[in-house]
């Protein structure tokens, strides 16, 4: 079963913030196909997998918010095919209750961005959260939301700040998304430290030498298993990363150079990542790594194509 961890939806990309819409409209001649988070756009992107996490967002330092209702409401019309997870904003004065309303809509996960809040991880209003969150089984998700703004906070993004809360918490479930870039080697320390510590692999996908090497230092570290596929849609395609993950080797043929073993690759596609993370959920396994693989180039054009034609609707 094919599951990407790492997606997002909004009806307007102002729903990010005013700077970070700037910053994507400025980018829109440039990178026009990553900006279509539109809920027609998540599910044609999404054709090649059998499941998606999708996450709402909120950082009141930024003025952004992608309502959790929205989430809820999209993940509700194919439950077999879509989780929500909660954006909440531990800064917020209303965090607790953004969270129980959350669980109210069936959301499955709350998702937190402490460089984009303003806060550290260990802060004792977000320690609140976390002790919730592991009262109710919810996995945790760290992420570092592009555009990165100019009033991030970017050491409180910082991977190795997670090992006090995993120490303290060891029961507590977490995610980190895009390894942790750029702090990749303090990622993979801290999912070799902790059973419960996992990372995606979405930004790092769309980058294949940084992607190569974060998955040879992986496998130096022996927590290859601890890697989830994501794709971090809207920003990247789940079938253009598979594609990065299968061709990633490609850098070392005719060279001594050494190779990341496939099998260790399609684990990390296939990995069954609603497990790690204590998600139940009643997804049906409709792909195989070698069935995508195999309509990849054929997936990658059709999206493309599809995009074009829709260039005036992609900041909303």
């Amino acid at each position: 079963m094919i599951i990407d961890v790492n997606t997002r939806i909004w009806t307007s990309v102002d729903q990010l913030g005013k700077e970070a819409a700037q910053r994507i409209r400025a980018q829109q001649t440039e990178r026009w196909g990553q900006h279509d988070a539109s809920l027609v756009a998540h599910e044609r992107a999404m054709a090649c997998v059998d499941g998606s996490l999708v996450f709402g967002y909120r950082s009141d330092l930024q003025g952004a918010q992608i309502p959790n209702e929205l989430v809820a409401e999209f993940v509700a019309k194919n439950r077999r095919r879509r989780i929500g997870i909660a954006g909440i904003d531990p800064m917020s004065h209303d965090a607790m209750d953004q969270l129980e309303a959350a669980v109210g809509l069936g959301l499955q996960g709350v998702s937190i961005a402490p460089a984009a809040q303003g806060f550290h991880p260990s802060h004792s209003a977000a320690m609140r959260i976390y002790d919730r969150c592991v009262d109710l089984s919810l996995p945790l998700f760290v992420s570092l939301p592009y555009p990165m703004t100019s009033d991030a906070v970017l050491e409180f993004g910082r991977p190795m700040l997670w090992d006090e809360i995993a120490r303290g918490m060891p029961e507590l479930r977490i995610a980190i998304s895009q390894l942790g870039q750029p702090w990749i080697d303090e990622t993979l320390l801290l999912l070799s430290k902790h059973d419960r510590v996992y990372a995606d692999i979405s930004g790092v996908a769309s980058r294949p030498w940084q992607l190569y090497n974060a998955l040879l230092s992986a496998s130096s570290f022996r927590v290859m298993d601890k890697l989830l596929f994501g794709s971090g849609f809207p920003y990247e395609l789940p079938a253009k990363a598979i594609e990065s993950l299968y061709t990633v080797n490609s850098f070392c043929q005719g060279t001594q150079l050494p190779s990341i073993p496939r099998s260790q690759i399609r684990g990390i596609v296939e990995r069954d990542c609603l497990a790690c993370l204590g998600i139940e959920a009643e997804f049906t396994e409709t792909r195989k790594a070698d069935d995508v693989e195999r309509m990849l180039p054929t997936e990658i054009e059709y999206l493309a194509g599809s995009r074009r034609t829709r260039s005036s609707e992609l900041i909303g």
